[in-house]
Parts: C-alpha cells; structure tokens; sequence
C-alpha cells in the first residue's frame, strides 16, 4: 500500500473516531435534560456509538490484515506480482483506448 493511501485511511480512521468523541461529550454535555424520551434517545445514541467504535476498530484491523497479507504476497512471489500488474495495467489500457 502506498504512502498516500495509507495516510489516507489513518486520516479517515482519526476522523472517524473523532466524530465519535465529539458526540459522546455532546452527550455528556446535554445530561441534564431530563425527560424520558431525552433518556431513551440518549441511550441509543451511546449504544451506537459504541458499537461503531468496535466496528471501526474491526475494520481497521481487517484492513491491517489485508495489507499485510498482500505485502507479503508481493515479496514471495515478486515475478507473479509483476505480471499481474501488468496484466492489469494491459486490460485498463484496451478500455481506455475502447472509449
């Protein structure tokens, strides 16, 4: 994975997990309105809100796995990694080249 795209996606997951934060203290700060739609509305929000955070979370290590899965694919098998992008880059080119 490129520089660029790596940055990417850790910009992504910060923002994402500052969103996250932002409204867990929005939470936080609307605490004292009291009634009980405000109560259940508020839970609901913190459940969701932790259950995104788990799921960012498994995301990111998913996204972990896959990167390093086809790091080390293109180390053992550099020649096949080669060709697959050139095969790649073949089949793209007559597309373009279609339109």
């Amino acid at each position: 994975m490129s520089e660029t795209t790596s940055a990417q996606r850790d910009k992504l997951l910060d923002d994402l997990r500052l969103v996250i934060s932002d409204a867990e203290e929005l939470l936080r700060m609307t605490a004292h309105q009291v009634g009980d739609d405000t109560a259940e509305l508020r839970h609901r929000i913190q459940s969701r809100l932790q259950d995104a955070g788990i799921e960012l979370d498994a995301l990111q290590d998913a996204a972990t796995a896959q990167v390093k899965a086809a790091d080390e694919f293109v180390h053992e098998h550099p020649w096949k990694s080669i060709g697959i992008a050139a095969a790649i880059g073949l089949v793209v080119g007559l597309l373009v080249a279609r339109r």
